[in-house]
Order: C-alpha cells, then sequence, then structure tokens
C-alpha cells in the first residue's frame, strides 16, 4: 500500500528515477541474459530480447514478465521455464543499487519531500523497487506511470510545490519535462547508464546539471537546486 499523502504545497519536491538511476538496471539486463542463454541457449535469449523490445514498442515502458508470458510459446516441456518467473520477482535488486544511493536518498529528504517517479508496469516495476530497499527509504512515496513525463498534471497534485527537481539517467525525458514545466523545475542529468551514453551532446548540455554518479548529489546543499543557482558539474574522479 502507498503510504497516506495529504497533499501541502512544499518549498522544492525531489523526484527521483529508479532504472540506471539509483539502480543499475543494465546488471540486471545483463544477469537475465546471462541466465536465459544458460537455460535456453543463445538462440532463446534473442528470442526473448527480440520480445521484449516488441513490446516495449507497444506499450511504452518495459514489461520483463510479459515478455516472459510471450517467450514461454514452444518451450512449455521444458523445465527452466517456470523457474524464470522466480528467478525475476526474486532477483536481488538490493545488490544493484549505485553506491551511495540510500544515502543519496536520505540526504534529500532532509531538503525537502523526496519521491521516486517512474516508468514501467505495475507488478514488477514495484516489486523492483521493493526488493531494491527503495520503497521502505522513500517511505512508501512511489509514483509509476508509463509515461511519466505525460503525468506531470498529477504528480503536482500528489505533491504540490512551488519548484520540482528531477534526477534521471535520461535526458530526453528530462528536456520533455522541462518543456511542460520550464522554471518550476531543475534537471539533474546522472550519465550513467547506456541511455545516458547513446544521448546526443545537445540534449546532454540542456540539463540544469550534470553529475557522473547519484552519489555526487550528497554533496549539494538545497540552494543548488534553485533557479538562481550557479550551474557546478561535479567532474569525474
Amino acid at each position: 500500500m502507498l503510504s497516506d499523502h495529504t497533499p501541502a504545497t512544499a518549498s522544492v519536491v525531489f523526484l527521483l528515477d529508479v532504472d540506471n538511476t539509483l539502480l543499475d538496471n543494465d546488471r540486471f539486463a545483463a544477469d537475465l541474459g546471462d541466465t536465459l542463454e544458460q537455460a535456453f541457449g543463445a538462440t532463446e535469449r534473442e528470442r526473448y530480447w527480440a520480445i521484449y523490445a516488441q513490446l516495449r514498442d507497444e506499450l511504452g515502458y518495459a514489461d520483463y514478465l510479459g515478455a516472459l508470458q510471450r517467450f514461454r510459446v514452444g518451450l512449455d516441456n521444458e523445465p527452466a521455464l517456470l523457474q524464470m518467473s522466480k528467478y525475476l520477482l526474486e532477483y536481488p535488486f538490493a545488490s544493484r543499487l549505485y553506491p551511495h544511493a540510500l544515502d543519496t536518498v536520505a540526504h534529500l529528504r532532509t531538503l525537502g519531500p523526496t519521491a521516486i517517479l517512474s516508468d514501467g508496469d505495475v507488478v514488477f516495476q514495484p516489486r523492483k523497487i521493493q526488493h531494491a530497499g527503495l520503497w521502505d527509504a522513500l517511505r512508501g512515496e512511489v509514483l509509476i506511470y508509463v509515461h511519466k513525463q505525460q503525468m506531470l498534471v498529477a504528480m503536482q497534485q500528489r505533491y504540490p510545490a512551488a519548484h520540482y527537481v528531477m534526477v534521471d539517467d535520461k535526458p530526453q525525458i528530462l528536456a520533455d519535462m522541462k518543456q511542460r514545466l520550464g522554471q518550476r523545475l531543475t534537471t539533474v542529468f546522472v550519465e550513467q547508464g547506456h541511455y545516458a551514453a547513446q544521448a546526443p551532446e545537445d540534449v546532454r548540455a540542456a540539463a540544469d546539471i550534470r553529475i557522473a554518479r547519484v552519489g555526487d548529489l550528497r554533496e549539494r546543499k538545497l540552494a543548488d537546486f534553485l533557479p538562481d543557482a550557479p550551474v557546478i558539474n561535479l567532474p569525474a574522479d
């Protein structure tokens, strides 16, 4: 159950993406691919990812369980098939958190109300967030939509604020949200994961703040996120 939330206008609300922002989802995907290959062979592994990609195009979000449901065709007599759901639902996502992810959450919560704002399905994505320890760390303050950048009115109803800060590894989503919220939003681009690496430089450069790792946010003060704050990009080690 989501925690009870009585809307009250805050000064600043922090919004955090999950996959490749707080949690290394690329590592999870690699582990899943290795497990599929060990159980069914390389050809079947590639078939799963083709199904996954097709579903993502159809639905607009990652659906690992839905892809598994379609993947079962022709494999009903394979004993390993029924173990795959257990693998997905019990995957140790806490071990895939980026360094200092929970410390970052704790720090931001001292600066203002903080919530997860994620894309995903309504079964696997919440499960991932719970198993990673993020649900408890955020006290159940979690929003999951199909396209979060299109749900900003609903987000603001849940978390009314004078200003918002969005932390994400996908600069295009940050740009879309900035277009909708304008100067009421500070965008923080975390350069982690394959989406960040593949984004065009002009889109990457459009973010208000760029950081190498999510843990770098532990060094930021509230004033750093306000619209008139100077641009400070922390370098990688």
